[in-house]
């Protein structure tokens, strides 16, 4: 199973938790397990973090290093989103942009993905990623 590093805008609320569970589900249909800092590392805001401790340098980044691909949810634009597609484009990461059919995507971030896939519902992703994974 290849491995993914999910990258989103999240707020906390049970929307963003069912986007985070609608999207893994899809992916591992599609044969990827992902990591997501504000399911695995932020406990959906539940997680205290070490006095000190910065979550993209000290988590975020070295687990991307442990990952076959970044996926970004681009349905929302953030500032982090583009940190992370850049670090990861930096370590010679594939990067998928998935994003609700509509959304705007910018520039810069369509120039740093390998693929930009528009989706309806989540599910739809299990056949573009496993698209990508039989052509990998």
């Amino acid at each position: 199973m290849k491995k993914a590093f999910m990258s989103l805008k999240f707020h906390d609320g049970a929307e963003d938790k069912k986007k985070i569970d609608d999207l893994t589900l899809a992916l591992e249909a599609a044969g990827i397990k992902n990591v997501v800092m504000a399911r695995d590392v932020e406990k959906y805001g539940e997680a205290k973090l070490p006095e000190g401790a910065k979550l993209m340098p000290d988590y975020a980044f070295p687990a991307m290093k442990k990952c076959d691909m970044l996926i970004v949810e681009f349905s929302e634009k953030g500032v982090g989103l583009g940190i992370g597609a850049g670090y990861a484009y930096c370590l010679g990461l594939p990067i998928y942009v998935i994003a609700k059919t509509g959304s705007d995507i910018s520039l810069t971030m369509s120039n740093l993905a390998t693929e930009v896939i528009f989706y309806d519902d989540p599910s739809d992703l299990t056949k573009e990623f496993r698209r990508i994974l039989k052509d990998d």
